[in-house]
C-alpha cells in the first residue's frame, strides 16, 4: 500500500470549533496514519451557543492569535458545521431523475416538496441504493447558509482558506471505519460525547441514516482548565452527582433514539447492534462505565478499537473529530 505523503506549505489544517474549544490537526501522512501538529485553545463561555457565534468579533481576535501561535496562516482549512443545525433526511426521489440531474431537481423542491426547518440551506446527497420500488432515495444533508457562511466569514477574516466544509458524525465514522474496517458491517450508534452537548449518529452499513443532537444539563463555570505543554487539563470543582445526574437524562434520550429507530422506523426488523462511544468529556471512562452497566447493546471505546501500535496523539479523543476531517477525499 503506497503511503501518502503530503508535502508542501498547501497541506490543508483540519480545524473544529466548538461552544468551548478550538482544535487543529496537520496530517503527516495517511498509511500509515501519523499527525504533524496539533493543539488546541479554551473559548471564554458564551462567545458560541449552540454552535452559533454570538460574538464574532472576540472569536475572531482569538482565532487570528491562534493562527500566529500555530504558524497556519492563508493554509487551506476543513471545518465542521455546527451539528446543532445540521439535517440528514431520506427523501424519495423520481426514478426519471437522472444523477446528474438531482442537485438542479433538489434546488427546485426545496420548500415545496423537500421542506426544512431553515431556509436558504446549502445541502448535499448521497444516491443510496437503486431499488425495484416507484422511486429512488438520496440522503440529504443540509445547513442553513447563514450559520455556514458566517464560519467561512470567520476563516476569511483571519487569513485562512476554507475550502471544506464537513459533518462531525461524518467524520467521526470516517475515523472509526480507517481502524475498523475489517469489521463486519453492523448498524451502529456513534456518540460523540463533549463538554457540553451529545450527537448521537445511526449508521447502516457505514451511511447515516439518523441524527440526534442533546446538550448536557450542567455548568460549564465549574469546569476549570489549565494548560499543560501543548493541551488542557481539565478538572470539575462542583459535586459528582452535577455531572452524573444530566448524564441520566442523556442516557434516557440515548434509549428513546434506539426504540424509534428500532420500532417507529423500521417496525422491528432492524436494530443497532452496536455502540461506539468518544468524544471530548473528560470524564469519559467514568461514563462508559455507567454505560456498560445500563444498555444491553455492546459498548465500545473509540479508543479500544484502535490497534496498539499506533501514534501516541492518535489516542486523544479530543483530537478524534480532526484527524476524521483529515481523512476526507484522501
Amino acid at each position: 500500500m503506497a503511503i501518502n505523503f503530503m508535502f508542501g506549505k498547501n497541506k490543508t489544517i483540519n480545524i473544529t470549533i466548538k461552544d468551548h474549544a478550538i482544535r487543529f490537526v496537520e496530517l503527516k501522512q495517511t498509511q500509515p496514519l501519523m499527525i504533524q501538529r496539533m493543539g488546541e485553545r479554551y473559548l471564554p463561555a458564551g462567545l458560541i451557543k449552540e454552535g452559533k457565534i454570538t460574538d464574532f468579533e472576540t472569536l475572531s481576535t482569538i482565532l487570528e492569535q491562534c493562527v500566529t501561535d500555530w504558524k497556519i496562516a492563508k493554509r487551506n482549512v476543513r471545518f465542521l458545521v455546527p451539528d446543532s443545525f445540521v439535517v440528514i433526511r431520506k427523501v424519495p426521489l423520481p426514478k426519471e431523475i437522472k444523477e446528474d440531474e438531482i442537485k438542479g431537481y433538489l434546488y427546485m423542491e426545496m420548500g415545496t416538496s423537500i421542506h426544512l426547518p431553515f431556509e436558504d440551506p446549502v445541502f448535499d446527497y448521497i444516491l443510496l441504493d437503486k431499488n425495484e420500488q416507484e422511486t429512488n432515495q438520496i440522503l440529504l444533508f443540509a445547513a442553513p447558509e447563514e450559520v455556514v457562511r458566517e464560519y467561512m466569514d470567520l476563516f476569511d477574516e483571519v487569513k485562512l482558506k476554507p475550502i471544506v466544509a464537513d459533518l462531525s458524525s461524518l467524520a467521526l465514522n470516517r475515523f472509526l471505519f480507517y481502524f475498523d474496517s475489517d469489521h463486519p458491517s453492523k448498524n451502529h450508534l456513534l456518540i460523540q460525547l463533549d463538554l457540553q452537548t451529545v450527537n448521537v449518529s445511526i449508521f447502516e452499513q457505514n451511511v447515516p441514516v439518523f441524527n440526534r443532537h442533546l446538550t448536557i444539563e450542567t455548568t460549564s463555570d465549574k469546569w476549570n482548565h489549565i494548560l499543560k505543554g501543548d493541551f488542557y487539563s481539565l478538572s470539575f470543582s462542583g459535586e459528582t452527582q452535577e455531572i452524573l445526574g444530566p448524564i441520566e437524562d442523556v442516557f434516557s434520550e440515548i434509549e428513546k433514539v434506539i426504540n424509534f429507530y428500532q420500532y417507529s422506523l423500521n417496525q422491528g426488523k432492524q436494530q443497532v447492534e452496536r455502540i461506539i462511544l468518544d468524544g471530548d468529556h473528560p470524564w469519559l471512562d467514568v461514563i462508559y462505565d455507567q454505560m456498560k452497566s445500563r444498555f444491553s447493546i455492546s459498548i465500545t471505546k473509540m479508543n479500544d478499537i484502535m490497534n496498539e501500535n499506533v501514534d501516541t496523539d492518535l489516542t486523544l479523543p479530543p483530537f478524534h473529530l480532526n484527524i476524521g476531517l483529515g481523512l476526507k477525499e484522501v
